[in-house]
């Protein structure tokens, strides 16, 4: 009989965690911010305003 041995694995480098350490936060907070604004955020004016209230449109998210 032959011995199954587990495959080599390879460690993750560094940097290839540090993109995702960076992405994941920029990506939860844009989520927020079309998400649950409300305007409470986007009072800068109306383009922003209407963007983020497209973005809840888009995601199906419930704004009115």
């Amino acid at each position: 009989m032959s011995q199954l041995s587990a495959p080599h694995v390879q460690p993750i480098p560094l940097r290839n965690l540090a993109w995702w350490a960076l992405a994941v936060p920029v990506l939860l907070l844009v989520a927020y911010l079309v998400t649950f604004d409300q305007g409470a955020i986007s009072q800068a004016g109306d383009y922003l305003h209407e963007l983020m209230h497209d973005g809840r449109h888009l995601l199906g998210v419930p704004c009115h």
